[in-house]
């Protein structure tokens, strides 16, 4: 891995342990096992470094996020599958994280990917329900733009949890607790 490579994958994990601010240089530097000029000789800056780390953060997320969205299976199946993928609950969520982080937050180039990220999720997963309205497998009067925003806020507040009481199981339990509103009337409530 090139040393660019490893500034940006270090940053990446300081930046979720960490967030922005309390991510330093020098943090990253020892991470990366890099010398000192390192940084300045491919990135601008920490603002630079940060960006394109948070650019590969995102990319990524959005790319998990699309195969499952994206993939087989009915509206309500696919959103089931992208409730219930294997994430790192205790962790929370790389992206989500940064939304909590007031720098990145005032920061219009920083936020910019974050936004895009969660913007990309919430219109799969209104197309889905809307798509999922039409084969009358949700209710027509379901709102495809709330239930998105439900859904994101149900997996950004189930880490919450989950971090709180440093156990998966809020953040399960939440989950289960969506998915049983939105089972189409023929499947029942999820178990």
């Amino acid at each position: 891995m090139s040393t660019a490579e490893r500034l940006i994958e270090s940053t990446r994990e300081l930046l979720w342990e960490r967030g922005y601010v309390g991510t330093s240089p020098r943090a990253i530097l020892e991470r990366a096992g890099a010398g000192q000029g390192s940084m300045y000789h491919h990135f601008k800056g920490k603002p630079d470094l940060a960006l394109a780390a948070i650019r590969r953060t995102a990319d990524e997320l959005r790319a998990t996020a699309e195969e499952v969205l994206d993939g087989p299976g009915t509206p309500y199946e696919r959103i089931r599958a992208y409730l219930t993928r294997e994430r790192d609950v205790l962790r929370g969520c790389p992206v989500g994280r940064l939304t909590m982080d007031p720098d990145v937050v005032a920061s219009a180039e920083l936020r910019a990917p974050v936004d895009e990220t969660i913007d990309l999720i919430r219109e799969r997963i209104a197309y889905l329900v809307e798509q999922g309205k039409e084969q009358g497998q949700f209710a027509r009067g379901l709102d495809g733009e709330a239930i998105a925003a439900t859904v994101v806020a149900t997996v950004q507040g189930g880490y919450v949890l989950a971090r709180a009481s440093g156990s998966p199981v809020d953040f399960d339990a939440a989950v289960r607790g969506l998915l049983s509103l939105l089972a189409p009337p023929a499947a029942g409530p999820e178990a």
